[in-house]
């Protein structure tokens, strides 16, 4: 993972436990960022210890921590840290050094090692088979993954220590301080930007198991910042990008089944594409945007305008990714009309059947770099 790479993700982090009541503000990022330059980015341990120290200031939000990092981290570096063995006097076990930290789990004097939290587990629950309990639960993981975004560079330049623009205007300010000689010399680098997304979402009959969860992961991802369009199809295309701007979740999921009049009734994608590229593609909405279809591809319609609708989407935008829940399954195969006609103008095809396939969406989402590349 390239420097930057990490910084984004870092940067995200920070955002995701601010959100969860941490103190985190930009000397502690700055104190990460140079914790991690010491470690083994590939040591999920160092990590979890190095981010841990330099973010955590209470104790009492170190259950918070915890949580975030496995929603946010699980899956980009190595295994989950094991979950913490019970001390005698039922507080938190410490390493060797005094500290709290992820050790074996002991239970009936059998040491094991790498298991999984409760949390751990529900990534991989399928959504379609989940409780009301467990749906609650995986709310909170879908909201942590859905801040990923893809980024764009700006033409705006900011200071950079390892940039090669000077500065010439801050060159002369500091100058001003030594008699005009240029013994700082600070330079620039072009900022980096959310770029425009485009979330569809298939809420026809055939998605009914799935598309609650997708939908809150919509919310989630508008939540996120500015330039964020969601749609809904089934035989036709609804626009939900207001009723979802709402913080409640519960309140805007209501809004968006209150408005798709045709919510688990038929499929209709090449249509749905079709008015969506005829108005809002000639808005130049698409133009830059990373467009991401969330649909198991039944159409019970013409096949061959979804292939003509997919490709002219294709063409518009900056890259196109198909989520399909019914990949999830090892032995899917696109073998659903729809699914057929639109794959070969897809630029990636992933699954969306539970938390951690949404987690994969998001660092698909945020390394895409160039056009077609995601």
């Amino acid at each position: 993972m390239s420097s930057g790479a990490v910084l984004r993700h870092l940067v995200t982090f920070g955002r995701v436990l601010r959100e969860a009541g941490l103190e985190v503000g930009p000397g502690r990022l700055a104190g990460a960022v140079a914790g991690l330059d010491a470690v083994d980015l590939t040591r999920r341990d160092d990590v979890y210890w190095t981010l841990r120290q330099t973010l955590v200031s209470r104790r009492e939000d170190l259950e918070a921590f915890d949580a975030a990092f496995h929603a946010w981290f699980l899956r980009v570096f190595a295994p989950a840290p094991a979950a913490a063995a019970a001390s005698p006097a039922g507080g938190r076990p410490e390493r060797a050094g005094g500290a709290p930290g992820p050790g074996p789990e002991v239970d009936g004097g059998t040491t094991q090692t790498g298991a999984w939290s409760d949390d751990e587990l529900l990534r991989t629950r399928d959504f379609g088979g989940m409780t009301p309990e467990e749906f609650e639960r995986a709310r909170r993981l879908i909201r942590a993954i859905a801040v990923e975004r893809p980024r764009r560079r700006t033409r705006r330049l900011r200071r950079d220590p390892r940039g090669r623009v000077l500065d010439v205007r801050a060159l002369v300010r500091a100058s001003l301080a030594t008699g005009g000689d240029p013994v700082e010399r600070p330079f620039r680098s072009r900022s980096s930007a959310p770029r425009k997304l485009v979330l569809v979402l298939d809420v026809s009959g055939s998605m009914e198991r799935y598309s609650r969860a997708l939908l809150l992961y919509l919310h989630a991802a508008s939540g996120s910042g500015r330039g964020v369009e969601t749609f809904a199809f089934g035989t036709r295309l609804t626009r939900l990008t207001h009723d979802l701007e709402t913080r409640d979740p519960d309140a805007a999921l209501a809004a968006a089944a209150e408005r798709v009049a045709d919510w688990a009734g038929g499929t209709r994608i090449g249509a749905s594409l079709k008015a969506y590229n005829d108005e809002w593609g000639r808005r130049a909405l698409t133009r830059g945007a990373v467009v991401v279809v969330l649909s198991d591809g039944w159409e019970r319609g013409d096949t061959d305008l979804v292939a003509r609708e997919t490709a002219r989407l294709a063409r518009q935008a900056f890259a196109l990714v198909w989520v399909n829940p019914l990949k999830g399954d090892p032995a899917y195969e696109p073998l659903a009309g729809g699914m057929r006609a639109a794959l070969p103008h897809v630029d990636r095809f992933l699954a969306g059947h539970d938390v951690a396939s949404l987690a994969t969406l998001a660092r698909v989402l945020g390394g895409i770099e160039r056009r077609h590349a995601a």
